[in-house]
């Protein structure tokens, strides 16, 4: 069910989004897995489009919140209000209140905006003065930033980048994805006219689904090991955390169930460690300086770590 229905997002979601098949998988990974995606790519490339042909395709309810620096944590989740008619305070909530938030530019606000996504992000609820209010299910924060722009912004917290279950960019299209751009958008935009192929309920149901993938332990024992090695590699001062541990278990599960397989490969570890695990990490200034990232020195992590071989 899981394979067929993806395929159905995956062909709904390419009539608007051009190009960019990997993009569309890892996306569908992070939906099924209810985790928050962080797109890190420069304007204009499609980021905010795919948010909203998400919730369309899944007919979800979908708010934007343009993150901006006099942005206050109550413009996110709500406030309470005298009601002079009812003689009450009532609670009016913000736009986290949807099933899929669109976070534009969040690097912008301030630190005290951007923690007020913290609870809601790990627990699926609010707290606004002393009640606590449950977000919609599913919820899916979908945030964007600028890595060339740097004037006016607040790099996201190691707490913050943790609370993503992977980092992704979309990067520039090729010459003739571009062509085909501007047919498919001379006329109209297609996101108009998009249907949604699958229900919310659907969706919760894939969910819970997608946890029954089966992981042997000696492939468990792998996964723990590689993010225990970055705790100890020479290049970083900061690795995986545990919550890191279960983004990359949870993240090969879905990889597995959108390809048709009740079981985990090692390679599915293999091609989720650097989505899951690099703004996770802290190098060391030295590892910098000599022209190495993140990703590099993830690759260089898995190809140590001894892969499990079938006895």
């Amino acid at each position: 069910m899981i394979a067929e229905t993806a395929a159905r997002l995956r062909e709904n979601i390419q009539k608007v989004i051009v190009g960019k098949d990997e993009i569309i998988e890892l996306t569908l990974i992070a939906i099924l897995c209810e985790g928050h995606l962080l797109l890190e790519d420069v304007p204009g490339t499609g980021k905010t489009t795919l948010a909203k042909t998400i919730a369309r395709s899944l007919h979800c309810t979908f708010q934007r919140i343009q993150f901006t620096p006099d942005l206050l944590p109550s413009d996110v989740t709500g406030i309470y209000y005298y009601n002079q008619k009812h003689q009450e305070f009532e609670f009016r909530p913000g736009p986290i209140f949807s099933q899929i938030l669109l976070a534009d530019e969040i690097n912008r606000a301030t630190p005290r905006t951007q923690s007020a996504l913290l609870e809601a992000m790990q627990e699926r609820q609010a707290t606004v003065d002393i009640a606590t209010h449950k977000l919609p299910r599913p919820f899916l924060v979908m945030a964007t930033q600028n890595p060339i722009e740097l004037e006016g912004t607040f790099p996201l917290p190691e707490a913050q980048l943790d609370r993503f279950l992977m980092r992704i960019g979309l990067g520039y299209p090729s010459a003739g994805e571009e062509n085909d751009i501007l047919l498919r958008f001379e006329r109209v935009d297609p996101l108009d006219s998009l249907e949604s192929v699958a229900e919310p309920e659907t969706l919760l149901a894939m969910q819970q689904a997608v946890r029954e993938i089966r992981v042997e332990a000696s492939l468990r024992n792998y996964i723990v090991n590689v993010c225990r090695a970055t705790r100890t590699h020479p290049d970083i001062e900061l690795g995986a955390s545990p919550r890191a541990t279960l983004a990359l278990y949870r993240t090969c599960q879905a990889l597995a169930a959108i390809r048709g397989r009740e079981y985990v490969l090692p390679d599915d570890v293999k091609t989720m460690a650097p989505y899951a695990l690099t703004h996770r990490l802290i190098i060391s200034p030295q590892t910098r300086l000599r022209g190495r990232q993140p990703e590099d020195v993830i690759r260089d992590v898995v190809n140590t770590v001894a892969v499990p071989v079938e006895g």
